[in-house]
């Protein structure tokens, strides 16, 4: 038996009418929605591209002001770099200098030194501590003390031109870090969307951790040019003081050097008229020993011819105790003799003491004569020392212009 197959539902024309109406509605509804979005999208596109187009300028902009800012401390930067080169250049001159005065005054203070030496061979009473080494003494000091104190200010400079160095490092690093950003920069402004190189970078997008911010990029930049621009202040400075010190100390040594020529000159005319002196009285003390030698001859032969009026006396008076018995008589004659001897013993003892008081004068003379010799010897060596050893040498000193 055959399975009967049941009919579709069939619908009313008002279901069929409405579904018709229906459907010309939701159409009509899509068609206004997709009218309204291709609308929306083309206001959507007009808008985003002008925000794109506005915030390109924007960003370009940004870009024009970024590369200014780098500009200007780019040229600060070369304009303090420059002159921290300057400074370094008059540093080493300076150094130069102070290494040449500290050089110059080697030779001085060994002169000094000698001279010094030399006088150290004086003799006796001649070895003095006169004006003269007094003024050695302080010319050794001076010359000392100039050399410590040029050699302090080396070390300073020295110190100030690695200083220096230190902060041209510091700009050029700095210089070189600005170039580079600007070059990148301008490279970024030039770029365009139609650019072949273009490629999506993803992640781009985003503050790098290390990065600093447009005012501590600035501080950083302008410390290093507040601090460069300190330390060349106080070069300039330290080479006023250089100056000041080396005219100073150049003045000091010369005038120094003055001061001990002149008690030089002093000492060498006191000693040469003192040897002067001594020699005068030494050729009287010469004159003196010849005329006492002579009266030593006289006094000598004046006691040798009182021997034979005393010989005679005392043979009279020996020859007449012969007389015999009453003729033994005590005379006139008698006391004659006897007091003609005892004149002639008076007369001899007086010559015999006038004899060795001249024969003692005459050893004193002799020591005085020795003396005066030694002492002109003296003199004469320290004559030597100080005009031909001393002065000689001195005359090699050259304080020139530090």
């Amino acid at each position: 038996m055959a399975k009967l197959i049941s009919a579709p539902p069939k619908f009313t024309h008002q279901e069929w009418a409405y579904s018709n109406k229906t459907n010309y509605n939701n159409a009509e509804k899509q068609r206004a929605s997709a009218e309204r979005l291709i609308d929306e999208s083309e206001r959507l596109i007009d808008e985003t591209d002008e925000v794109t187009k506005r915030t390109q300028r924007d960003v370009n902009k940004k870009f024009e002001q970024r590369i200014h800012n780098v500009t200007f401390w780019k040229d600060e930067l070369n304009r303090k770099l420059d002159d921290a080169k300057k400074e370094i250049d008059t540093l080493l001159a300076y150094k130069t200098r102070l290494q040449n005065a500290l050089e110059a005054c080697k030779e001085p203070l060994a002169i000094v030194n000698h001279c010094l030496l030399f006088r150290e061979g004086r003799e006796a009473i001649d070895l003095v501590h006169d004006d003269v080494e007094k003024n050695l003494l302080k010319e050794r000091e001076t010359i000392e003390g100039v050399m410590a104190l040029l050699q302090r200010t080396l070390d300073q400079t020295t110190e100030q031109i690695r200083i220096m160095r230190s902060r041209r490092y510091t700009l050029e690093k700095d210089l070189t870090d600005k170039f580079a950003a600007l070059d990148i920069d301008q490279d970024c402004r030039e770029l365009r969307d139609d650019n072949p190189h273009l490629t999506f970078k993803s992640g781009a997008a985003k503050i790098e951790t290390n990065s600093v911010t447009p005012e501590d990029w600035q501080k950083f930049t302008n410390e290093n040019i507040l601090k460069t621009e300190r330390d060349r202040k106080n070069a300039v400075d330290l080479r006023a003081v250089i100056d000041s010190l080396l005219e100073t100390t150049e003045d000091d040594m010369k005038k120094q050097v003055s001061d001990t020529n002149l008690a030089f000159k002093k000492r060498i005319r006191e000693t040469q008229d003192t040897k002067s002196e001594l020699e005068t009285h030494l050729a009287k003390v010469v004159g003196q020993i010849q005329e006492m030698e002579k009266n030593i001859q006289s006094l000598t032969k004046a006691v040798e011819d009182k021997m034979g009026p005393m010989k005679l006396s005392q043979t009279r008076l020996d020859t007449r105790t012969n007389r015999p018995n009453v003729e033994l008589c005590r005379d006139p004659v008698q006391y004659r003799l006897i007091n003609e001897t005892a004149e002639i013993s008076q007369s001899v003892a007086k010559l015999q003491a006038t004899l060795d008081e001249a024969e003692d004068q005459l050893k004193g003379l002799i020591r005085q004569q020795q003396t005066l010799e030694e002492d002109i010897d003296i003199k004469s060596k320290s004559v030597y020392i100080d005009n031909v050893k001393c002065m000689g040498l001195r005359q090699s000193i050259n304080i020139m212009k530090f």
